[in-house]
């Protein structure tokens, strides 16, 4: 079917009316072999409550945004390459159903489909997308997704401390690392993450700690690696070649006038001759 629909003109229609409707706030969206495979509204889980998402399938990306009119307006646009994404299937919950997890490495969330056979045909087009994809460039699948944010009001206490509650005054926060909903007291540190961020993010105490172990573990084992190298140099200076400030007389005094330094009868020539 996507070959059937590459550079059709139908094509170019859907994907130019789905830039419409992002409008100036959207980045163009139409690019040569790219196919809009299907459209559909998603619950997706926000860090306050549920909120519907209208979300669109191409054959490269998937692309979702905020609803402002149906049909007609959205906004703040995001875009997925399929390459980075990995799918999980959730349990249902009293307050959603139809869960699936959109894992990415640099943002990871919860979507819900309005029905169970909404759902298997979301996973399976995104499932056969996905692995054309990776099949094509040779890639692997995202191994190390980022970890979803845990909604505010799955609870009412730090899940670190456990003893701090959360009100007006309290605010919840949120680790970067472990989606974790924690108070100030216990996400004190940033850490820099370049896979999530180019600058130092927010994280609990006990994630900035694992991530101390393993920078520090990175780094030793980045020294023991180098230690051959230094050896097998050490003791060598590095050539001084012409770079004396002595004059090439003084040089030339150096030596004495009778030293044969050709002993060989074979005529050699100069390389700027």
């Amino acid at each position: 079917m996507v070959d059937h629909l590459a550079n059709t003109e139908i094509n170019s229609q859907r994907i130019a009316a789905v830039e419409n409707c992002f409008g100036a706030s959207g980045q163009p969206l139409a690019l040569p072999g790219r196919v809009l495979l299907g459209e559909g509204i998603l619950t997706k889980e926000c860090r306050k409550k549920p909120k519907p998402r209208i979300f669109f399938l191409f054959n490269d990306i998937l692309v979702y945004g905020s609803i402002i009119i149906n049909k007609r307006k959205y906004n703040s646009q995001h875009i997925i390459p399929l390459e980075d994404v990995t799918l999980e299937t959730l349990p249902d919950t009293l307050q959603m159903k139809n869960r699936w997890m959109i894992k990415t490495s640099k943002k990871s969330f919860v979507v819900s489909a309005a029905s169970l056979t909404e759902r298997k045909e979301w996973i399976s087009h995104l499932e056969e997308c996905i692995k054309h994809l990776l099949t094509k460039t040779g890639r692997q699948p995202c191994r190390e997704p980022a970890a979803p944010w845990i909604p505010d009001k799955a609870t009412d206490i730090c899940m670190r401390c456990t003893q701090t509650k959360f009100s007006t005054l309290t605010r919840r926060h949120h680790c970067r690392k472990c989606g974790f909903v924690v108070c100030a007291d216990c996400s004190r540190q940033r850490f820099l993450m370049p896979r999530l961020s180019p600058k130092p993010l927010r994280v609990c105490n006990l994630c900035y700690r694992q991530l101390l172990a393993e920078k520090k573990k990175e780094a030793e084992a980045d020294r023991r690696q180098a230690e051959p190298i230094r050896a097998a140099t050490q003791g060598y200076e590095p050539s001084s070649g012409d770079d004396s400030d002595k004059s090439d007389d003084e040089k030339a005094e150096q030596w004495p006038a009778d030293t044969e330094f050709y002993t060989s009868e074979v005529s050699w020539s100069s390389f700027h001759s």
